[in-house]
């Protein structure tokens, strides 16, 4: 930082300042010293500078299943906020078979010594490891934590589900079906109430629901047994499947039936994954905003690491909306069987 300054011409202070992006800089000077820095090739010290202000600037990220989409896509919406704010992220990924992982991964963070952390973690058990007094602080979960009163980011599921139910029975669909996912997870749980609190507001009747995992698999395995259920009578016009990978694999069983897709069978996901609008045809889903879950996640998490270390009692919990996404894969309910509306036979 001295030989920055000295080529640049100005005090050790003024270089501080334009490094940490301070306002009362002239512009004239904020380049000059830019200048020296590239020419110099400094780079700020971060060990160096958390032993001169007790700060490491570094915040932690504890996640699990970051294969599957929505996990992922928090992951990268929280690196891109905690960049923008100045911070550096230090991530665990969680082996969800190992009883100890949650344990290890607060271990580790604790001797990062991050200032703060957010838990993508939606299965209980971690979240409840999490709400432990030894687990780090300032904490902010995303999705879950409610019942811990853990500050909390999550996207409104229930919202979101509610308005896919309503636009498919807006088609004129007697009921929906619905495939949840992993039951263990809040955004399951939150999906499956949505579901039956519009069917219940329209009252239409609420079928038997089929469960898989999130996977495209278990999605086509759920499919084929919903086909099963068509084959002994029962009316099926209309799906909604708690992810996109799962509804993936419901169209794949509704193809192999030849079955037309919206034609005898609506079907809508959730996600809004890339290869949604994609596909033949295309996905009706409902979309997440991730960017803004990580944006809300680190403002959260930065409001208590900048403040008196707890957030207002009011201000624990951050609901980001959901958007439903009609596309081709949703259309009017298919006419009344003649079975279900025999008509009178004339002489």
């Amino acid at each position: 930082m001295a030989d920055v300054a000295r080529l640049a011409g100005v005090s050790h202070q003024t270089v501080s300042r334009v490094v940490n992006g301070h306002p009362n800089v002239r512009a004239a000077t904020v380049e000059r010293v830019r200048r020296a820095i590239e020419e110099t090739g400094y780079r700020r010290n971060s060990t160096a500078r958390a032993l001169a202000t007790s700060r490491t600037n570094v915040l932690g990220v504890i996640a699990s299943e970051t294969a599957l989409y929505g996990p992922a896509q928090t992951l990268i919406g929280i690196e891109r906020a905690a960049r923008e704010a100045g911070y550096f992220l230090t991530v665990v990924s969680l082996d969800h078979t190992s009883r100890d992982s949650a344990a290890e991964a607060v271990d580790h963070l604790i001797q990062q010594s991050v200032e703060g952390c957010v838990a993508i973690t939606p299965q209980r058990r971690l979240a409840e490891r999490l709400a432990a007094p030894d687990a780090p602080r300032p904490l902010v979960m995303v999705e879950g934590g409610e019942d811990w009163g853990l500050p909390v980011v999550c996207v409104d599921q229930a919202q979101g589900a509610a308005e896919a139910v309503e636009h498919l029975l807006g088609l004129g669909h007697r009921t929906v079906h619905h495939i949840e996912g992993n039951p263990l997870w809040p955004q399951s749980r939150a999906r499956l109430a949505g579901w039956r609190r519009a069917l219940a507001g329209a009252g239409a009747p609420a079928p038997a629901t089929l469960r898989g995992d999130w996977s495209p698999r278990s999605g086509y395995e759920q499919g084929r047994a919903l086909l099963a259920r068509r084959a002994a009578g029962e009316p099926v016009t209309a799906v909604f499947v708690g992810n996109d990978q799962m509804a993936v694999g419901v169209l794949r069983a509704l193809g192999e039936a030849r079955l037309d897709v919206p034609g005898d069978v609506s079907v809508v996901g959730f996600d809004d994954v890339p290869e949604a609008e994609f596909l033949s045809p295309a996905l009706t889903t409902v979309r997440q905003d991730f960017a803004r879950v990580g944006q809300e996640s680190l403002s959260l998490l930065l409001q208590q690491v900048g403040g008196a270390g707890t957030a207002p009692r009011a201000d624990l919990r951050r609901m980001v909306p959901a958007r439903l996404l009609p596309r081709g894969s949703s259309g009017p309910a298919p006419a009344p069987d003649i079975r279900d509306n025999p008509r009178k036979e004339t002489s």
